[in-house]
């Protein structure tokens, strides 16, 4: 009973002041009239009998009173409309509410769940008058306060809520709730977690229920193991091979997920196929690609998975280069020269595809093709043939990295960053009084920050620079000594390095270090991608900022947004090991034109569901039960009451008079009570059914199954026909749910259809019903519900809800579709206008294509038949019994949810008017409007 209880709410709990009238209705019903005394006509025996005496009445009996009282009590309970909901969370009573929110990446995968349970925790504290303090779990720049708020303010706060690129910090967040509840008399604690396991959230839970000196309520809201989220972890390469591995929590059955491999403005490179294995939380896959292709890709992501962490973002570092590599071998300046460079080749192999031209001819075809880098070693002077197109590719972006050697210390040309001293400078030698030097820290400018100098490298020889006034801009690492070792200097769009020592060892023990591995790779990074060396320009000099500013910031759904103002640049030095936070969010970062990515990448086996809470923590799922509405039954008891009541009353006031007098009341009760009772909870003739939904105009909304997308349904055409009764002549009736399988449709003018991913096709039975509906000038409005992102036409690539529709019109006669066009009825049917957003705004709607006199053919009254939208027009138009919105639109503006309304407006008044706007005689109008 207790159990029972706790899940019990009311809809309209004012109604139940009502019983407060009970003590009332107990006087009035104290008494009852005496029996009617019988005698015979004989009117003078009439006169005899009459005795002028006063009479009081006779006491009701304590049994017919308390049958009365509980129906009274019945009919009250009954009109505050009680819901038994045993899924959702339970009753409050008066004390303060603690309400924790994961908006972590793991949470945007049923992000609208997540904001119900929200909202129904918000009811509760409002209906109980408890203030409510809201927080949440990733880490912020600039925390906010955990003061109590009203549940209506807390409301406000909540709906600016949406997921982030980031893990929760739940330890910092425990601290400033012990701080500000560790001592309260009171509190109870709803946490809306995101169900993955990082390994804190048992002590997160322990440290809840240890709050209001341990004598906090805690209830923790969970998903299932299957609703958990895909994450991808970082890629690698293996040659011309991306290997990918994405990670599920580990579930007895097999699974499969498609990833993509996204290029800069959307577009498609390549997918494959990830085959999760029953019991295994990994699947692997592979993609390969072009050298030319892969370096397009800006993102890798699992289809279907809206969350940072099923998104990857390549930046410099995983674009392949294309790099030539030439050395001096002989004396023979006039010809490419082929002796490889030991070091430096195996330096470079894992970032760069390789190659050693063997004559000018190769080289140039190396160069046209898009060369991302030049190495040569050792070369003095370049033929003048082969030096111009060494310059033309510089010009255009190219990279060229240059060693010294005896060669280059007797004679250069012009493709060095600075002028060299003849000759060569030797340290330590017989001849030398000076010793082998040592390198310096590298500057704060310098594309090797943040490279630690290996303290075991010496150099014995080097080229000199000539000191001028612009050479410290031009140093990018220098010894002890202050001398350069290497210099760069811009030309056109290109960059030219040189290293003032060799490229083995015989200047130096630099080539020999690992050190040296990274400075060559800090260089390849500067160079473009391989065939992009015309194009790109990307080549830039030691002038640039030395910092990583952030560019484009990575949502929790995995979108690329605008960065947020709290976010800060990352310095060169420790961008390679930066990791997502509130100062430096995930996403895209640039320095000039090099560009880093923060990701999020998973690590482990599998992704860890929470588990083993604590026993005093109470665990509820994320999908509530339906609620089972109790008044029908309260009305049902109410009246078999009502008749028990009437016979009893005949039976003690006289079965004649009181069947006369009391036949027209308990008619008039008993049709009271019916119509009180919900629509659904009572069987309905066909007749009935018709009579209701031809006395107004009435919206029908198909019942989809899903008891939450049904009141989304409801409330979102109750909430447009409110726009609509203030805004225009229509005044509609409330919507009427419809199974499409049994109900008829031909009564209402349009059909509001809410498709879920998994929705089975009709039975022909319906089909034919939903044919002769829209052929005989019905309407059919299909929404995909799936943020914009679905639906592209009834064929080609799109998501699980465009998929079912598709199954479900597949054995329709479904005319030829096309976007609204812009001279299409739809746009001016009431107001001008060009989109039809929704909750969102990024999808488009979809109408029956017009012949060349722009006519339709689908639709008798010349109106098409079926529109498709996936903007969620029901989430944007619905509204709870205050008249306020129950969904926030994304991305979150007025001025979206007003053309929402506007949309919805358009679409109801083409549906009843059908094209008569198409008229020439509005022209005038319609410029008239447009003119203000």
């Amino acid at each position: 009973m207790t159990g029972f209880l706790q899940a019990l709410t009311f809809t309209t709990p004012l109604a139940l002041a009502g019983l407060l009238l009970l003590p009332v209705i107990w006087w009035l019903l104290r008494f009852t009239p005496p029996r009617p005394q019988t005698l015979r006509f004989p009117p003078l025996r009439l006169l005899l009998d009459l005795v002028n005496r006063q009479q009081q009445p006779d006491k009701t009996p304590w049994w017919l009173m308390a049958l009365r009282l509980a129906i009274a009590a019945l009919v009250i309970i009954g009109v505050s409309h009680p819901l038994h909901a045993p899924g959702h969370v339970a009753a409050m009573g008066g004390e303060p509410v603690l309400l924790i929110v994961d908006d972590t990446w793991a949470a945007a995968r049923h992000w609208d769940k997540r904001q119900a349970i929200v909202a129904e925790v918000l009811d509760n504290a409002r209906r109980a008058g408890a203030t409510v303090t809201l927080a949440t779990t990733t880490p912020e720049a600039r925390p906010s306060g955990l003061e109590p708020l009203s549940a209506e303010a807390a409301g406000r706060k909540a709906a600016a809520l949406a997921p982030k690129a980031l893990d929760p910090d739940y330890r910092s967040l425990l601290a400033r709730l012990k701080s500000a509840f560790g001592a309260s008399a009171a509190l109870r604690i709803v946490w809306i977690g995101d169900g993955v396991d990082r390994g804190g959230a048992k002590e997160f839970a322990l440290g809840l229920a240890a709050l209001a000196n341990g004598k906090a309520s805690v209830e923790a809201v969970m998903p299932e193991t299957a609703q958990l989220p895909m994450a991808l972890a970082t890629p690698a390469i293996d040659g011309g091979r991306i290997e990918i591995a994405a990670l599920r929590a580990v579930a007895g059955q097999p699974a499969t997920a498609k990833i993509r491999a996204v290029a800069g403005n959307g577009r498609d490179l390549a997918d494959a196929t990830l085959n999760f294995a029953a019991g295994s939380g990994q699947a692997k896959a592979v993609l390969e690609l072009p050298v030319e292709l892969r370096n397009e890709v800006q993102r890798i992501e699992i289809d279907g998975e809206r969350n940072a962490a099923a998104t990857f973002l390549f930046d410099d570092r995983w674009r392949r280069k294309s790099v030539a590599l030439q050395s001096g071998a002989s004396l023979e300046s006039a010809q490419p020269l082929l002796s490889p460079l030991y070091y430096v080749s195996r330096a470079l192999e894992p970032f760069a595809e390789l190659s050693e031209p063997a004559d000018a001819r190769a080289l140039k075809e190396r160069l046209d093709a898009g060369l991302s880098m030049l190495v040569l070693a050792d070369i003095g002077v370049l033929p003048q043939e082969t030096a111009a197109m060494v310059s033309a590719w510089l010009e255009r972006g190219g990279v060229l990295m240059r060693f010294a050697g005896p060669r280059l210390a007797g004679a250069q040309d012009s493709l060095i960053p600075v002028t060299l001293r003849e000759g060569g400078r030797e340290l330590g030698s017989a001849l030398s009084w000076e010793t082998p030097q040592a390198l310096q820290q590298f500057p704060e400018k310098s594309p090797f920050a943040g490279l630690a100098p290996d303290p075991s490298i010496r150099v014995t020889r080097q080229v000199l620079a000539e000191p001028d006034s612009e050479l410290p801009d031009k140093v990018w690492a220098s010894l002890e000594d202050g001398t350069p070792l290497v210099t760069a200097e811009r030309k056109g769009k290109g960059l030219l390095v040189l290293f003032h020592v060799t490229a083995n060892a015989d200047w130096s023990n630099l080539p020999l270090t690992g050190l040296f591995v990274e400075m060559l790779r800090r260089v390849v990074d500067l160079a473009p991608g391989a065939g992009g060396g015309a194009a790109a320009g990307a080549a830039q000099s030691a002038d640039t900022a030395a910092a990583f500013s952030p560019r484009r910031a990575l949502s929790g759904r995995g979108e690329l947004i605008d960065p947020l103002p709290d976010s800060r640049p990352v310095s060169l030095a420790e961008i390679d090991k930066a990791q997502a936070s509130p100062e430096h969010p995930a996403g895209l970062y640039a320095r000039g034109a090099m560009q880093r990515a923060i990701n999020i990448a998973q690590t482990g086996e599998a992704i860890m569901p929470v588990k083993d809470l604590p026993s005093g923590v109470a665990l509820r799922s994320l999908t509530p039960l339906p609620a089972t509405a109790l008044a029908p039954f309260a009305f049902a008891a109410a009246l078999i009451l009502f008749l028990l009541d009437c016979f009893a009353a005949l039976m003690l006031g006289g079965l004649g008079r009181r069947l006369r007098t009391g036949g027209a009341t308990a008619a008039a009760l008993l049709l009271l009570a019916v119509l009180q009772a919900p629509g659904p909870a009572r069987a309905q003739s066909a007749d009935d059914f018709a009579l209701r939904s031809t006395l107004a105009t009435h919206f029908a909304y198909v019942l989809s199954g899903d008891a939450e997308i049904d009141r989304v349904s409801e409330a979102g055409l109750k909430g447009l026909g409110s726009v609509l009764k203030d805004r225009t002549s229509v005044e509609p009736g409330d919507p009427v749910g419809i199974d499409i399988e049994r109900d008829e449709i031909v009564f209402f003018p349009m059909l509001y259809w809410p498709v879920r991913a998994d929705a089975a096709a009709p039975s022909n039975a319906a089909l034919a019903k939903m044919d002769a509906f829209m052929k005989n000038g019905g309407t059919i409005f299909f929404d995909l519900r799936d943020d914009g992102a679905g639906f592209e036409s009834l064929s080609g690539t799109a998501t699980a809800a465009a998929e079912a529709l598709r199954r479900m019109l597949a054995k329709l006669d479904i005319p030829p579709l096309e976007p609204v066009p812009a001279e299409h009825v739809l746009t001016k049917a009431f107001y001008l206008m060009q989109s039809f957003p929704g909750r969102y705004d990024a999808g488009q709607l979809w109408v029956e294509r017009a012949d060349a006199q722009g006519a339709v053919t689908g639709n008798a009254d010349g109106v098409s038949s079926i529109i498709i939208g996936s903007n969620d027009y029901a989430g944007a138009w619905a509204v709870d019994d205050a008249g306020r919105p129950l969904f926030a639109v994304v991305p979150g503006t007025d001025r979206q949810r007003e053309m929402a309304y506007r949309a919805g407006i358009n679409i109801v008044m083409y549906v009843l008017t059908g094209n008569y706007k198409s008229d020439q005689v509005h022209v005038p109008a319609l410029l008239e409007r447009l003119g203000q």
